[in-house]
C-alpha cells in the first residue's frame, strides 16, 4: 500500500548494505533479494563511524579503549588510561565510488571520565540521503526532498570492578524518508523511536606479554519505527547482539600487535522466504526470542546469519599504527564480503586514522574503494 515509501528504504537498505534486506515481497519489479535477508527499518545505526575499526574490518566491541568506544561499547570507557575526556569525529562518502557527493555519515561522540571507576557520554549519528526527487504519477512535477536520518545518544558506564565493565546508553533516533508524500489518503511522516544499548566489558590481568579483553553486547533494543501512523506497518529496529575477543601481544619495548574477532546476529525475525510478513505483527520481546529459532532451514540458516569481522592493528611506539581486516556476511543474508587497510598516526592529543575498504566478490558496497577519515582527541 505504501509503496512509495517502502521503494525508498529499499533504496537506503542497498545504499547501506548492498542488499535488498528491507524489501517487501509484494513490491513490483521482480525477486531483486539475495537469499533471505533480514528486514529492519533505520539499518544506518549498524554502519561502523570511525576509520580505526574500519581499517581492521569493522571490529570494535573489545579492541583498546578510545573515543570510539562511545559508538561500540561504553563499557570500556572507564578503562581508558591517562585521559579524562575524549572527543571523536568521522566524516564517511557514500557511493564515492559512483561519484555521489551529496550522501554522507557525519559522526560525532565524546565521553568524560567523573573519576577512576565511571564515565558519561554523547554522540550523534547523522546521515543523509543527498537529495531525492519524488513523483506520484509519470505526468507528475517532481518534487524535491532531502531524506535524512540521525540518533542522538547519551550513556553511563562504570566498572563493577577492576576487571569488569557495564555501560548503558539511551538513543533517540528520528528517520525522514518521505516526510509530506502521500500515497492516497495517508500522508507519510518521519518515523521515530527510542532504544537502548546494554554493554559488558572484561579486561583481565595481563597474562604475560598478552592482553586479553572480551566484550559481549545488546545494541539498539527499541520500539518499532512507522511512517504512516495507524497503518500497522511497523519496522523492527535492528537490534544486534555482538560478542568480542581481542588480544594485545608485546613484540619489544616499542612495539605491539593485536588481534581482534567480532562475531554480530541481528535480533530479528526471519522471513519465511515465500512473502509472508506476518512476523512483523510480533513484538520486540518475542522477536528477540524467536531470533535464534525461526529460520526456514533451521539451526544450520540461524547459524548463516551471524557476521564475523576480523582485524589486526600494529603500533610503534603508541604513535603509529598500522591496519587490516576482512568482513564476512553470509552469501545468503546479504553477501558483504571485503577486505580493509588502513593506517594512524598520534601527534600529541590528535589521533588521526584513514581507512580503504574494497570488495572481495561481488557484492555493491557503496564503501567499495572509498578512503575514510577520522579525528580523536584526548583531553588530560
Amino acid at each position: 500500500m505504501y509503496k512509495l515509501l517502502k521503494s525508498l528504504s529499499i533504496i537506503v537498505l542497498v545504499f547501506v548494505f548492498g542488499t535488498i534486506s528491507g524489501q517487501d515481497p509484494d513490491i513490483g519489479g521482480g525477486d531483486l533479494s539475495v537469499g533471505n535477508p533480514l528486514q529492519t527499518g533505520v539499518p544506518f545505526l549498524r554502519i561502523s563511524p570511525d576509520a580505526r575499526s574500519g581499517a581492521m574490518g569493522d571490529v570494535g566491541l573489545a579492541i583498546s579503549p578510545d573515543a570510539n568506544a562511545v559508538f561500540w561499547n561504553s563499557a570500556k570507557l572507564p578503562f581508558v588510561d591517562e585521559e579524562t575526556a575524549g572527543i571523536s569525529l568521522s566524516y564517511t562518502p557514500w557511493l564515492a565510488n559512483l561519484d555521489v557527493n551529496d550522501i554522507h555519515l557525519i559522526n560525532a561522540g565524546g565521553f568524560y571520565k567523573l573519576d577512576d571507576e565511571q564515565a558519561i557520554s554523547a554522540s550523534v549519528k547523522y546521515f543523509s540521503l543527498g537529495e531525492t526527487r519524488f513523483r506520484q504519477t509519470p505526468t507528475e512535477v517532481d518534487v524535491i526532498g532531502n531524506p535524512q536520518e540521525f540518533a542522538i545518544q547519551a550513556g553511563y558506564s562504570r566498572k563493577l570492578s577492576e576487571v569488569f565493565g557495564l555501560g548503558v546508553n539511551l538513543k533517540y533516533i528520528h528517520s525522514d524518508l518521505a516526510d509530506g508524500q502521500s500515497v492516497g489518503t495517508s500522508v507519510i511522516d518521519p518515523g521515530n523511536s527510542v532504544a537502548g544499548d546494554i554493554n559488558t566489558y572484561f579486561n583481565p590481568d595481563e597474562s604475560g606479554n598478552a592482553d586479553w579483553s572480551f566484550a559481549a553486547t545488546i545494541s539498539n533494543l527499541g520500539a518499532k519505527i512507522s511512517y504512516v501512523d495507524d497503518s500497522g506497518d511497523e519496522d523492527f529496529l535492528p537490534t544486534n547482539f555482538g560478542l568480542g575477543a581481542n588480544v594485545k601481544l608485546g613484540i619489544d619495548d616499542f612495539s605491539n600487535i593485536s588481534f581482534a574477532l567480532d562475531a554480530n546476529k541481528l535480533l530479528v525475525p526471519t522471513p519465511d522466504g515465500i512473502g509472508d510478513v506476518s512476523f512483523k505483527e510480533q513484538s520486540v520481546m518475542e522477536s528477540i526470542f524467536s531470533s535464534w529459532g525461526d529460520a526456514p532451514d533451521g539451526f544450520s540458516e540461524e547459524m548463516r546469519e551471524f557476521q564475523f569481522s576480523l582485524g589486526t592493528e600494529y603500533d610503534y611506539n603508541e604513535q603509529f599504527f598500522g591496519r587490516a581486516g576482512f568482513f564476512y556476511e553470509d552469501d545468503d543474508k546479504g553477501g558483504r564480503q571485503y577486505a580493509t587497510l588502513g593506517a594512524g598516526l598520534k601527534y600529541n592529543i590528535t589521533h588521526f586514522n584513514f581507512a580503504y575498504l574494497f570488495a572481495t566478490n561481488n557484492s555493491q558496497s557503496p564503501l567499495d574503494k572509498t578512503l575514510r577519515f577520522s579525528l580523536n582527541f584526548d583531553i588530560q
